[in-house]
């Protein structure tokens, strides 16, 4: 497991996590979606609703929150979220692929930069603040190639095994924040 811890967990209250990704057959299983699969695994089928343009559920004390609204509109879901809740943006955990890291690997910090990614981008102006929780997974760089094409396609067979890993490390994460 990789993990860097930027404050202290153990006083921090994460109250809402968002997990980032595209609706849809053909967006299933690809990188950009790696958040999505993490919220399948943690939640299965236990009582979903829609609410909030999301798949919503409630789970350990956690609300938690699948935006159907598309990564690059995610910010309508989580600011109706936070502003239903009314929740501050150190309160809220978002969940997201990073192609800043390896495969597999698996970084939960407070804030940070965007990096490009359009969903955190959404949130970011839509909460008016970057000061949320971020929960990292790794789905690595193209060696070449079109950044947009690789996010959108899925892993091959031996990626999945580094990701399955970095999914159950992600769920053991998520756990020690209660």
């Amino acid at each position: 497991m990789y993990l860097i811890l930027s404050i202290d967990y153990t006083t921090t209250v994460i109250k809402l996590i968002v997990f980032l990704g595209n609706p849809g057959q053909e967006y299933k299983n690809t990188r950009h979606n790696v958040a999505f699969s993490l919220f399948d695994e943690i939640v299965g089928n236990d009582s979903l609703s829609n609410k909030f343009h999301s798949i919503f559920a409630q789970k350990d004390g956690f609300k938690l929150i699948k935006p159907m609204t598309f990564m690059n509109l995610s910010g309508t879901a989580v600011s109706e979220a936070a502003s239903f809740y009314k929740l501050k943006s150190d309160e809220i955990l978002v969940c997201h692929d990073d192609s800043e890291l390896p495969l597999g690997k698996v970084k939960l910090q407070m804030g940070g930069g965007l990096k490009g990614h359009k969903g955190l981008k959404s949130i970011a102006e839509r909460l008016g603040s970057e000061s949320f929780h971020r929960l990292r997974i790794g789905i690595g760089r193209p060696k070449y190639g079109d950044m947009r094409i690789f996010v959108l396609s899925p892993f091959t067979k031996d990626e999945q095994v580094q990701v399955d890993s970095a999914l159950k490390d992600a769920q053991k994460i998520i756990k020690t924040l209660k």
